[in-house]
């Protein structure tokens, strides 16, 4: 029997080394291990056997048993790294080749905007306040001390929805909305960006839809030192360090004193060019400090509160910013024009 167990491995050796494929080992497997194997013949066979007689050829089973699953598992593993590696070589890619760009999308040019400003104000302590589009007339004009026969209340200019209620012409309105919700009369410091509506035929620098961020301040001893000095923060945040600003007199209803807001032009540096039509300033929002009226209609005694307020076209200031010469452009969505904003130096 131990003759019988030596020439057993020695065919099974000889089978699994002329063996290529996987599947086929799993045919010698069988042939050499499965039921009805010669080892597992010889097995059954020790039954018959006395106990010294078992006792060594169970020792020569253990053997064989061994020798054959480490003989065969060195071939299978072999067999397996050859089938990966001749797997690896018919699907290998060439890294040496350029990859495939992936579309990305980017911010609108309006976005940039809208959040440098928003972030700029917040970190100088304001909240960022928004408000309903369609608003009432008493918000919109009447407590902003703006009578009935005022020409921004023509139709030509407003989009009325009732004698009462109308597309807002103007973010003041969130302003006011802020002042009557302050049941305490506490102090103020807001921004309010978003769409105003406006009667005006679109051209290159008119839409009849446009956003605005406007801001206020009410407190006490605010004055217009305070105003300029938020002003000079903007221009500089949003047109670089050496951007200069200037007030120039002008009227609203709803300030009193009320200025124009010019900066420096960024193109030339105020010397003077065809952007700022050689004059070296380029006007960019209208302020001023809040009228008594309106403080005294929101619930704010103006002998103790004072405040100030301002307000910027978005767009207006993309343009500047980026050179852009038609405000349709920002509305048309067109591919070209948005993938100029799809770069690290926008901001």
């Amino acid at each position: 029997m131990k003759e019988r167990l030596e020439n057993l491995l020695k065919n099974a050796k000889l089978d699994i080394d002329q063996t290529s494929e996987e599947v086929d080992m799993n045919l010698v497997k069988s042939k050499y291990m499965g039921k009805n194997s010669e080892f597992t013949s010889i097995m059954k066979e020790m039954g018959s056997l006395s106990s010294e007689e078992k006792k060594s050829i169970g020792l020569l089973t253990n053997e064989f048993r061994t020798s054959f699953t480490e003989y065969f598992e060195n071939k299978l593993n072999k067999i397996k790294a050859d089938a990966l590696n001749k797997r690896l070589e018919s699907e290998r890619i060439d890294i040496s080749l350029p990859g495939k760009g992936v579309k990305t999308g980017s911010l609108h040019p309006l976005t940039h905007i809208r959040t440098t400003l928003e972030d700029l104000f917040v970190s100088m302590g304001y909240d960022v306040v928004e408000g309903p589009q369609v608003e009432t007339d008493d918000n919109c004009f009447e407590k902003l001390n703006i009578p009935k026969d005022h020409p921004a209340r023509d139709m030509q200019d407003t989009f009325y929805i009732t004698d009462e209620m109308l597309l807002r012409s103007q973010t003041s309105s969130v302003q006011v909305r802020t002042m009557l919700a302050n049941k305490e009369k506490t102090s103020i410091k807001m921004v309010c960006p978003g769409k105003v509506y406006r009667r005006d035929d679109d051209d290159a620098t008119h839409s009849h839809q446009f956003m605005q961020m406007e801001g206020l301040v009410v407190d006490k001893n605010i004055s217009l030192a305070d105003l300029k000095g938020t002003l000079l923060e903007m221009a500089h945040a949003l047109l670089g360090e050496n951007t200069n600003i200037r007030f120039r007199p002008s009227y609203f209803g709803f300030t009193e004193p009320s200025y124009e807001v010019d900066v420096s032009c960024f193109k030339c540096g105020g010397k003077g060019c065809p952007l700022c039509k050689n004059i070296g300033w380029i006007e960019i929002l209208g302020s001023g400090m809040v009228h008594p009226n309106v403080l005294r209609m929101c619930g704010y005694d103006p002998e103790i509160y004072t405040g100030f307020a301002f307000g910027v076209g978005i767009e207006r200031l993309a343009m500047f910013k980026y050179g852009i010469t038609d405000l349709r452009n920002f509305y048309t969505n067109d591919v070209r024009f948005l993938d100029n904003f799809n770069r690290k130096d926008v901001k």
